[in-house]
């Protein structure tokens, strides 16, 4: 729960600490003294969006700091989840808004991101402000309101899960099916591609081998006279063996009596055998490369038919053959659509089906609900001052949508003999407060979100009805913190913690005090709010009176 805000150059609130109590906290004071800007406050740390333009005049920024103690297990789970450390069961949330318009977020005194505020918030406290009212004005939220009650999401969950996966069904279903109108041209395409490159069997660097094949056979008759030259100038009479081979019987004749030319005569041997032995291969290619003008015009016809792909697409032989391999592969796509098509529209029937089905489950598991809520829900009302109050909900079956086949609408009638009628059609805004607080209270247990804050609850209310709500708010906080803003002296004076919040003028500037208010300052906010400033010596008893019957 929240146990203390602090608050600093936020609006008209120049520094401010505020304790809040375990149960019923009141908030008082005049219009505008700065009611709102506490409630704005609480919405920063929770990760609310907030602008620049609530920096107080003259400051660099605002900073609001919130600790809440007492975490509840949903809480302590998220905060595991989140890798968020805490300690004794308690965190703060810090939230700074600069007045360049960035703000900076703190959870336990270490940088966080307004997100994750946002999934804390959520668990934190549940505010509940006149806008809110708007919600009972839309059918479409009924749904979710008898929802929350039923608190058993399972028939909700398993539901949405086979909805999904239909959509998904569904949406690739009529992507195949646009596509398979739309690929005719390209399917031509990818065919004649394919007849094209197929008959050629392409390997992988084949153009290079080709080319060198090529460039030998072209050129065959000069290679050969080329080998057959250089053999001659190694083998022939008056070639270079016979000239080394006197030079070898020269120096033989002299190795005897003159050693140093020994090592000079074994290396003219070798060289006379490699000369042999290089021109038995010279004679052996100029043998093997024989002159085959049919060979050649293979080689030459697939060389240019290659080169005509490379030219024709742009690309390298190897991008080719990958290109071959991606047109193959989406052919083939292509040409099983209509199988794959086949498929789908069976899956999606067999998915409409099995949705139906848990739609159905659903639906009635919301008639079973729907019964205990407005049971439930008119007990509340009748507390509150509407005891002629007639509670229903038109539940019919419609579509299949996200929220299951449900349209769900609450109807009422508040005055004896009229038939129940849509909400947002007779319901006036005191009327509206108190079913959000039947609402509210119904839900609240179904819960563990510890804090309520109710903003100008008591809209539209008065005498009996606001005691009532007072009453009411008395009785959640019993299980819930609660923390209320507002201008009724019935529902003051039902609080544990009364807190009064004051405007006041120093000089050229503004300033907001929230202050905790012992029994004696009470009693005189207690009766101003009855009779205005100046209360009389009897106000002020009668509201001392109504404090300590309302003690507890």
């Amino acid at each position: 729960m929240l146990r203390e805000l602090y608050i600093e150059n936020l609006a008209v609130i120049k520094s401010a600490v505020i304790p809040f109590g375990v149960a019923f906290n009141a908030f008082t004071g005049e219009t505008g003294a700065g009611k709102s800007i506490l409630i704005n406050g609480i919405n920063a740390v929770l990760g609310q969006r907030v602008t620049k333009d609530i920096v107080r005049n003259g400051c660099d920024k605002a900073v609001v700091t919130a600790l809440f103690t007492d975490l509840s297990e949903s809480v302590c789970s998220k905060l595991d989840e989140l890798g968020i450390q805490y300690q004794d069961d308690e965190i703060t949330i810090t939230r700074e808004i600069s007045a360049d318009g960035g703000s900076v977020a703190r959870i336990n005194n270490r940088t966080s991101t307004v997100s994750v505020l946002r999934e804390l918030g959520q668990l934190l406290i549940n505010i509940h402000g006149q806008h809110d009212n708007q919600i009972l004005m839309d059918s479409e939220k009924h749904t979710l309101i008898l929802d929350n009650f039923g608190s058993d999401s399972t028939y909700l969950e398993e539901y949405r899960a086979s909805f999904k996966e239909l959509q998904q069904c569904a949406r690739r279903l009529s992507d195949m099916k646009k596509q398979q109108q739309s690929l005719s041209e390209k399917q031509a395409y990818l065919q004649s591609v394919v007849d094209e490159i197929e008959p050629l069997e392409l390997e992988e660097d084949e153009d290079i081998q080709l080319e060198e094949e090529y460039q030998m056979l072209k050129n065959s008759t000069e290679i050969i006279k080329s080998l057959l030259s250089s053999k001659g100038y190694i083998s022939d009479d008056d070639c270079i063996a016979d000239s080394l081979n006197s030079v070898e019987g020269i120096l033989d004749g002299i190795s005897d009596i003159y050693s140093p030319v020994r090592p000079l005569l074994e290396r003219i041997k070798s060289i006379n055998i490699e000369l042999v032995d290089i021109a038995s291969e010279l004679s052996h290619c100029a043998s093997s490369l024989e002159i085959d003008d049919e060979t050649f015009d293979v080689i030459s016809g697939r060389r240019d038919s290659i080169n005509s792909l490379k030219r024709k697409y742009g690309r390298s032989l190897n991008e080719i053959i990958d290109f071959y391999n991606k047109s193959v592969s989406e052919l083939s796509q292509i040409e099983n659509s209509t199988d794959i098509i086949e498929g789908l529209e069976l899956q999606k029937k067999e998915l409409i089906e099995e949705t139906t089905r848990k739609a159905r489950k659903l639906y009635e598991y919301r008639s079973r609900v729907a019964v205990e809520f407005i049971d439930r829900v008119t007990k509340e009302l009748r507390f509150l001052d509407m005891p002629d109050v007639i509670i229903d909900i038109r539940h019919d079956k419609g579509k299949l949508s996200a929220n299951g086949m449900d349209s769900i609408e609450f109807l009422i009638s508040a005055n004896k003999g009229e038939s129940p009628k849509s909400i947002s059609k007779i319901a006036s805004g005191g009327e509206l407060s108190r079913i959000m607080l039947a609402l509210k209270t119904v839900i609240a247990d179904k819960d563990d979100i510890p804090t309520l804050i109710f903003d100008e609850i008591d809209t539209g209310v008065s005498g009996r009805a606001a005691q009532k709500i007072g009453i009411k708010l008395r009785e959640i906080s019993s299980f819930r913190q609660i923390l209320c803003v507002t201008h009724l002296s019935q529902i003051a004076v039902m609080a544990d913690n009364h807190l009064l919040i004051e405007k006041k003028t120093l000089g050229e500037s503004t300033e907001t005090n929230v202050t905790k208010l012992d029994f004696e300052r009470r009693v005189n906010e207690i009766a101003r709010i009855m009779g205005g400033e100046n209360p009389s010596e009897l106000m002020l008893k009668n509201a001392e009176e109504l404090l300590k019957t309302n003690k507890r």
